[in-house]
């Protein structure tokens, strides 16, 4: 399980690193509402209150929601500090990522 876990971390990452992640609330919210987000990732650790705006946000926008990993890691796979939200804009990544997801 740890494997996989850290497969997903390292994709998004990848994805960093690509340009193909908004990170941080107000990136986030900008690309889900503009509509480039394919998925959008909240961190397990986050407020109750962000996890409530972007999961009625992503379901009026009808993007993917998942609650995944703490805001350390997350920061940590983006070379933040924490990261508390992201959107993945790009397709492929988006698709490799649920797959791993799934894979757990």
């Amino acid at each position: 399980m740890q494997l996989t876990r850290n497969k997903v971390l390292s994709l998004i990452g990848l994805a960093m690193k690509a340009g193909k992640i908004k990170s941080g609330e107000f990136a986030t919210e900008k690309a889900v509402k503009s509509g480039v987000a394919h998925m959008v990732i909240v961190a397990e650790s986050a407020s109750e209150n962000t996890k409530k705006k972007f999961g009625n946000m992503c379901l009026y926008y009808e993007v993917p929601i998942y609650f995944y990993g703490e805001k350390e890691e997350l920061g940590r796979a983006l070379g933040k500090e924490f990261r508390a939200s992201l959107a993945i804009v790009d397709e492929n990544f988006t698709k490799a990522i649920i797959k791993e997801m799934g894979n757990q």
